[in-house]
């Protein structure tokens, strides 16, 4: 079925054929194992995951077209646990009255609950339906085990400019679904401009150059009022939320502040939250900084308040400084590794009592009963420094801070050699007293 002449431009120029298809060679170039369940109908149950407008739904559009197997789209916004059962009804109806399966298309499949997507399970297991799930989201996380083991999982990458400006150009010339024949008059590079600013999203590229069309002239600066803003492909609370915060972290970890730099803004501009980013970045400053510079942590914790009091636009440049500061600051895991180990052991069992000379002794009864006894007043030694043990009993000597020779704790651990070496002497003269 042919959209109407007043649908929006995306949809009119919809490939109708895997030859008007642009772009995911990778997966549907030809002998491809996807083209070929395509052109024989022969398709198995698969789940399309790619960013918006890399053509998930195109795809759909086009298996629909081929196959002779009845087929269902909706969409997992719309519909519900009812709109299920009764597309699975009808399915098991079509099997038993002409043996067709049902191809089922199910668009934002990640939108269904766990309830909801198992409700598939039986009618895929008995060959009643193929499922096609169309997605944005990682699928590892967002589709249940179960039906994503008895599903072929492909990855539509974003597309390349190149393939976007063929879209486009497809869209000027054709007369009969695009805009062919209205006489626009386009200026030099003003194709190559949406298409870099459309970052691999056709259907955005197409949605602009339909607006820049209202103009019988579409100049640059006509391209620029229906760009608006570039389109961030940056969901807050989906998996690009999770590899842009990975990308920032990795960046400032890689003391890399131009990388950093760009991350951060991506996150800005994308629309997340400037609290959630500055919580991030006080977290770097203790997991990955440490004590190589006690001062990351201040000056994230300062970034926090200057935003929280300037709020946007202005409060960026905090995190910025911030996001600055932590980049090219002296790196060490030290700390981070060493209360990683500690929180091991007593998650292994090792939660003996605490040792008697430092247990507090308030009562008469407990210091009978030898609370506080041996305790080393450590002020009444050289540097604070005493040999008593500190640990409980089967972890007398565990090391878990190892300060590196990073920044600040190269001080550090001259220091902790030089403590080693007091409790040594301390040791020894017990020995022979």
């Amino acid at each position: 079925m042919e959209p109407p002449a007043d649908a929006p431009l995306a949809d009119r120029m919809r490939p109708r054929t895997l030859e008007e298809f642009i772009g995911q060679r990778r997966i549907l170039g030809p002998g491809s194992l996807l083209r070929k369940a395509i052109e024989s109908d022969d398709l198995r149950s698969l789940i399309l995951w790619g960013p918006p407008g890399t053509g998930k739904t195109t795809l759909a559009t086009i298996i629909a077209r081929r196959t002779s197997a009845h087929f269902v789209s909706f969409s997992a916004v719309l519909s519900g646990i009812k709109e299920i059962r009764e597309v699975m009804k009808e399915a098991e109806e079509v099997r038993r009255a002409d043996g067709r399966r049902t191809i089922l298309f199910v668009d934002e499949i990640h939108r269904f609950n766990k309830a909801q997507q198992d409700a598939f399970l039986p009618f895929v297991e008995r060959g009643d339906i193929a499922l096609i799930g169309a997605t944005t989201e990682n699928p590892s996380f967002e589709i249940n085990a179960a039906l994503l083991s008895r599903s072929k999982v492909y990855v539509l990458e974003m597309l390349g400019q190149e393939d976007v400006e063929i879209i486009l150009q497809r869209a000027l010339d054709d007369p009969g679904r695009g805009l062919g024949g209205r006489g626009l008059v386009v200026d030099a590079g003003v194709i190559e401009e949406i298409a870099r600013r459309a970052q691999g999203d056709a259907r955005f590229a197409l949605n602009c150059l339909e607006l820049a069309s209202a103009a019988p002239h579409i100049t640059p600066a006509v391209v620029a009022d229906a760009l608006q803003r570039t389109a961030l492909y940056y969901d807050k609370a989906g998996e690009e939320h999770f590899n842009i915060i990975s990308a920032l972290h990795k960046s400032m970890r890689s003391s890399d502040p131009d990388a950093s730099l760009y991350w951060l803004a991506r996150m800005l501009e994308g629309g997340e939250d400037p609290m959630y980013v500055a919580r991030r970045i006080v977290r770097f400053a203790s997991e990955d900084i440490g004590n190589a510079d006690p001062r990351a942590l201040q000056v994230a914790l300062a970034a926090r308040d200057a935003f929280h009091f300037l709020g946007l636009p202005e409060g960026a440049l905090a995190l910025a400084q911030a996001v600055v500061y932590m980049a090219t600051a002296p790196k060490s895991d030290a700390t981070y590794r060493g209360y990683a180990e500690a929180v091991g052991d007593i998650r292994a069992g090792k939660v003996a009592p605490v040792p008697m000379n430092i247990r507090n002794a308030p009562t008469g009864l407990m210091s009978d009963l030898g609370y506080g006894k041996g305790y080393q007043h450590a002020h009444d030694y050289e540097a604070a420094v005493t040999d008593q043990d500190l640990l409980p009993a089967g972890l007398k000597g565990r090391v878990y801070y190892r300060p590196t020779e990073s920044g600040y704790e190269k001080t550090i651990r001259e220091r902790m050699t030089y403590f080693a070496e007091l409790r040594r002497r301390l040791g020894a003269r017990r020995k022979q007293s």
